[in-house]
């Protein structure tokens, strides 16, 4: 368990050897690069696609400012690592929508273990509870069916281009690009040169952004049309 500078918690992930969040302020990069940076904390219904769940920070940020503005919020992420659910719970507590009941309700649903001694699992979880729909799809994103033209939002927060290349590449980027609707905005903590390239290649427009604490720049990528 680390606690960071902002006062929120994150884990240390042993697989690829990062913190699952900014060890400068976890709740702080979900605000400012994911919640803010796409757009979705003005968003009358906000879709939002995340590749990484983790520990969850980025889906309870974004909880917390849709439940404060009163809209509904569909929320679809994709995980293969699942953490136990101690982990998450530790995590979140005294922090932003510990207490939502749909973060109740899927902390409630999730593998006491998490993804138990091979580090996978399989299989999702759907849960819908204070005017929010909570899925988490326990799959290898980069080999499951992706939803076409439907996020709002796209949380591209996957441990870094160093660690966990494969989700970073041209090819994995144009199939996310499709999974944006008109409008819909990528955003990501990153702003390696190879990343901003392959959101451009994937025909998004590509903005930098000043970065959350302790990063430069972050990135914005829109679908116009």
């Amino acid at each position: 368990m680390l606690v960071t500078p902002d006062g929120s918690r994150t884990a240390l992930n042993t697989r690829f050897g990062e913190a699952y969040g900014s060890r400068h302020g976890a709740a702080s990069q979900a605000r400012h690069v994911f919640v803010e940076g796409t757009g979705t904390h003005e968003h009358p219904a906000p879709r939002v696609l995340e590749v990484g769940f983790g520990v969850g920070v980025n889906a309870r940020a974004t909880l917390a400012r849709s439940a404060a503005r009163g809209v509904p919020l569909a929320y679809h992420a994709f995980e293969f690592d699942p953490a136990p659910r101690a982990l998450l719970r530790d995590v979140a507590r005294g922090g932003e929508a510990e207490n939502h009941p749909a973060w109740r309700a899927l902390l409630d649903a999730w593998p006491e273990a998490g993804g138990g001694p091979t580090g996978e699992s399989s299989g999702e979880i759907e849960v819908t509870a204070g005017g929010a729909t909570l899925r988490v799809t326990f799959a290898d994103v980069l080999t499951a069916s992706l939803p076409d033209g439907w996020a709002s939002a796209l949380y591209l927060d996957g441990f870094s281009p160093s660690r966990n290349p494969d989700v970073w590449t041209p090819a994995f980027t144009a199939r996310l690009a499709h999974t944006l609707a008109p409008g819909g905005v990528l955003g990501t903590y990153s702003a390696a040169g190879h990343v901003r390239r392959s959101l451009e290649a994937a025909g998004l427009r590509v903005e930098r952004r000043p970065g959350a604490p302790g990063k430069r720049e972050c990135l914005r990528a829109v679908r116009e049309g």
